[in-house]
Parts: structure tokens; sequence; C-alpha cells
């Protein structure tokens, strides 16, 4: 009978379990996953992440549940997302203000969008309408900066919150246009425009979701988009860049993070996945019916350097203007 040395008979009883008991890494995802907004039910935002998740939850085989957590700003959402694990398992579809405008208004902001997320897909822009009540007398972007800088004349413009897109939007303008505007600040869209339509405000940078069935209707009257080119959607209404004031942009955009941390692999798979969802032509024309344009990136990294463009833009405007949290 052979007899087996000690040492080799001890790395053979070692190696074995190690080989038999190896298990595969588990493929993602195995559970369900939460994907926050910074919305109530029913907004761009919300129904633009409801249309992904839908299409996740077809392609991964689990749940992919939105959990609309829009308080302070959406603030309360970025927050729960930074601080979760970083799976994959809890999400947010944040748009420019929380994303990248939110932690310039704090003395002690709440987070950094740069270093406390990982980036994962930017996903649309929502289209945003400079929008007049008609008993304004203006037609153009140009009569409304001539009437503006008469003395005596009431321009109120109203937002969904200090320092979203249509309060950046209506900040940019007074600036780039030499007028002063008041800005009266709302929860939200929905409130803003019923504030214009019974004629308490004379002016709003309304998303295209919130104003196109009024302007249809004549309760509102367009004067100029907020994005750099003129909308396929929208082609007869002009950029407010090429009525009156030169490089005017803003872009209220809507992109997908994790918590800071995330594998890169995993990041990659997530945004593919996002891409290949919003590409779906039902996904695109819904979205577009709102105002709302697909917009994808390369790669979660090409976001992630958007995001800190758009954080580095905004901390400026902010601090010029003196912005703060309300």
């Amino acid at each position: 009978m052979h007899r087996i040395a000690p040492s080799i008979a001890l790395l053979c009883i070692a190696t074995v379990p190690v080989i038999g008991n190896a298990a595969p890494a588990k493929a993602y995802p195995d559970k369900a996953v939460r994907l926050l907004v910074l919305s109530p039910p029913g907004g761009g935002s919300d129904i633009t992440a409801r249309a992904i998740a839908q299409k996740l939850t077809d392609k991964w085989g689990q749940n992919v549940i939105v959990d609309n957590r829009s308080g302070a700003g959406g603030v309360i959402g970025m927050e729960i997302t930074a601080k979760a694990p970083p799976d994959g398992y809890t999400m947010v579809l944040g748009s420019i203000g929380p994303v990248a405008v939110a932690p310039s208004l704090y003395a002690k902001p709440p987070y950094d969008p740069v270093k406390d997320f990982t980036p994962l897909a930017r996903t649309a822009s929502a289209l945003n309408l400079l929008v007049v009540h008609p008993s304004l007398p203006v037609h153009s972007v140009k009569e409304l900066i001539a009437y503006a800088k008469t003395p005596g004349a009431k321009t109120n413009y109203g937002s969904s919150g200090a320092g979203r897109a249509d309060h950046l939007a209506g900040v940019i303008f007074s600036r780039a246009a030499g007028v002063n505007m008041q800005h009266i600040p709302y929860k939200g869209g929905a409130p803003a425009m019923i504030d214009l339509l019974a004629g308490n405000i004379q002016l709003i940078f309304a998303t295209v979701s919130t104003a196109i069935t009024h302007v249809k209707t004549g309760k509102i009257r367009p004067l100029g988009m907020t994005s750099a080119k003129r909308s396929e959607y929208f082609p007869d209404i002009p950029t407010i860049a090429e009525s009156g004031l030169p490089g005017f942009a803003v872009d209220n955009w809507y992109g997908i993070v994790g918590p800071a941390g995330m594998p890169r692999a995993l990041a990659t798979g997530i945004h593919r996945d996002i891409g290949a969802a919003l590409l779906q032509p039902d996904v695109k024309e819904r979205l577009a019916g709102l105002g709302i344009v697909v917009f994808t990136t390369a790669t979660p990294e090409e976001f992630g350097s958007y995001i800190k463009s758009e954080f580095q833009r905004y901390a400026a405007v902010v601090k010029e203007a003196g912005i703060t949290a309300e």
C-alpha cells in the first residue's frame, strides 16, 4: 500500500472542500429593486421613471418598484440613496435641481453630487417653455424684456420651488436681459400653473407636459423654449436664445444615480439596460407626447462628467444670485 506524505495529504484535504463548495456569484438582480423619484406621482420625472421601471422589470424578471420621495425639494430621496448599500438595489431618478443644484443652496450641503453617488444613466430632458398670461401685452421674448423694463411693470414669475430648473431659468433670464422679475416659489409646477391661469402671476418657465394643453386652448401664450435648439416636436416655437437672448439655455434633465462605490461592471450593466429601455419605440413615443425627449449617454462616466459640469455651472449661478433653500 502506497503512503501519501503528510504534507501532500493535508494539501489534498484542504483543497477539496474549497473546490467542491465554490458557489457561483448571484446574478443581478435576484430581488426587487427600488427606484426613488423626487416628485409626486403624475409629474414628468415620475412618468419617466415608471416607463423605465416597467421595461427593467420585464428585462430582469424582478420588480423595479417606484418609490416617490418628494420631501425637501428632493433632498430626502437623494440622502436615502447616498446612504444605501452600493449593491444596485436602491437607485434614484433625479433631475437638475436635486442632483446638481440643491447642494449649493445650503451652508452645509446635505450631500456631494459628485462624491456621494455612482452615475448610472442620463435618461431624458423635459422641455421647458416660457409662457405668459394672455393679459400681458407681449408676444415675443423681446417684447417681454421691453415690457419688464417699463417703470411700474408687474412681472412676477412662478416656479416649482427654489433651485428647480424653472426657477434657475427665471434667474438666468432676468440677469441676461437686465430686468428685475419677482420670483414666486410654489410646491410644484401644477400649483404655479393654476396661479398663472388665474392671472395671479404673469409668467412661468413651465414644462411642456404642464403647459401644452393650455397653450393649445389659448389660455396661456408661449414665447420661447429654454433649450439650446428648437424641438422637433414643437418646431414653430422658437428658442429664447434665438428670440433675443443669445446663448440662453437651461436643460431640465433627468438622470439615474446610485450610492457611491457601486462596482463598475454593475453600473455599466444597469446603464446598458436603462439605455435599451429608453430607446424602445413605445417609451420614446409616450414621453415625446409629454415634451420629454430621451437622452442617453455612452457610458456612466460620461453622465458623471455631465453632472460635475452642471454642478459647477449652477453653483456659480446660485452664489451670484444669492439663492438659498426655502
